[in-house]
């Protein structure tokens, strides 16, 4: 694949999945403006992982049926008026809508557009290429929360949304001049079939499934980790601004490198051994991170080792579930996504719900139970190696 053509996947992805998580440093904001406490203002976060479930289910699989590039401008016309839905919004209810609708359009584009870079690439530069797109995907979703917070600094949190109806607006005349038209291959199947067929896939895809249900506790982990934080960060002893809270995404900048070289790695057939070093650092980084209440320097280590983590695991999960059929990489990305969707909302809910009554470090202590699990199930799920064949030879008699 060009590089331009890559790059401009990679821009698009990281636009798209920004929608999802803006939300999460501004939960304080828009918790006093809803009358929304601690303990029930993690519910704007859930309602997004709703949207995308129900993308991953609904909307997702149509790239195995439709042509992509109209599915992926159709999608962005109507994010642009989800953005400003949620920036107009009046009341809670309005609220919750507006970010179901995000999390939905978000997410649609996201995988879809991961999907595409995976149908364009050949097959062995495809770890490679989703790796660099997923690097996109990084980026967007770090830059979002210190975005967020410096736009609502700024403006107030109603603006990050209109900022980004901008930018979403800009995207698609972007992917309308230099999106290529290219027939790639299709299911052949009708809506309702091809719907049904994802879940024949998650029956029969042993690799899928494990592979999914890692990026459930990977995605619950990675999630109660960032919808909690601003929580701390913005009571004393620090009261940080939304901006500095949001800035402690740019630390895992460093997952783009990781992404891109996890992927080589699983092209070349090394997936476990990325899935094992990405759990192990996946449980490390609970102890610089409960250190916050001493030292941010401690959490931002702490932010550097879990973002190297998650993507190290989430690129190796793609390059492994997309190797399994051409024709169904739309369905592969979303009933693995669904996973995703599934822990991202668990994790949510259950950090504010923790950390109203244990504080951060029993938001820790549910991070570390939730990285020992996927530990756990990943070893407990490893191919087993063959037996050697018996021996032919006949021990001599004593």
């Amino acid at each position: 694949m060009p590089a331009a053509l890559v790059l401009l996947l990679a821009v698009a992805c990281a636009l798209s999945v920004a929608n999802v998580y803006y939300a999460q440093p501004l939960l304080d904001a828009m918790g006093r403006e809803f009358r929304l406490d601690e303990g029930a203002v993690g519910i704007v976060v859930t309602a997004t992982q709703l949207g995308c479930a129900l993308a991953l289910v609904l909307v997702v699989p149509l790239g195995d049926l439709l042509d992509r590039r109209r599915l992926m401008l159709a999608q962005l016309g109507l994010l642009v008026l989800a953005l400003a839905a949620v920036a107009l919004a009046s009341a809670a209810p309005w609220l919750l809508a507006g970010m179901l609708a995000l999390g939905l359009l978000g997410t649609a584009m996201t995988q879809g557009l991961l999907a595409l870079s995976a149908a364009l690439a050949a097959p062995g530069e495809r770890g490679r290429v989703v790796g660099a797109v997923q690097g996109g995907v990084v980026i967007g979703l770090l830059l979002a929360r210190t975005l967020a917070g410096a736009v609502a600094d700024l403006w107030g949190w109603r603006a990050v949304y209109l900022v980004s109806a901008g930018l979403a607006a800009l995207l698609a005349l972007a992917l309308a001049r230099w999106l290529p038209r290219r027939a790639l291959p299709t299911a052949g199947l009708g809506y309702g079939a091809l719907l049904r067929s994802m879940f024949t896939l998650l029956a029969s895809e042993r690799v899928l499934r494990v592979r999914g249900m890692i990026a459930l506790l990977m995605f619950a982990v990675f999630s109660a980790f960032w919808t909690a934080l601003v929580l701390p960060l913005s009571a004393p002893p620090h009261s940080l601004t939304h901006t500095a809270v949001g800035a402690f995404g740019l630390v895992g900048v460093a997952g783009v490198l990781v992404a891109a070289r996890a992927g080589r790695l699983a092209d070349r057939g090394h997936a476990q051994l990325t899935t094992g070093a990405g759990l192990a650092l996946l449980c490390l980084a609970w102890v610089p991170i409960a250190f916050l209440d001493r030292s941010l320097w401690a959490l931002a280590l702490g932010v550097l080792v879990l973002d190297i983590a998650a993507q190290a695991l989430h690129v190796t999960n793609q390059a492994m579930i997309f190797s399994i059929s051409a024709q169904a990489h739309s369905r592969l990305v979303g009933g693995y996504m669904m996973f995703y969707a599934v822990g991202s909302g668990l994790g949510s809910i259950a950090s504010t719900f923790v950390y109203a009554r244990a504080g951060w470090l029993g938001v820790c202590a549910l991070g570390l139970g939730l990285s020992l699990a996927a530990t756990l199930f990943w070893a407990l799920t490893l191919p087993r190696k063959a037996a050697p064949a018996p021996s032919c030879a006949v021990a001599p008699r004593a």
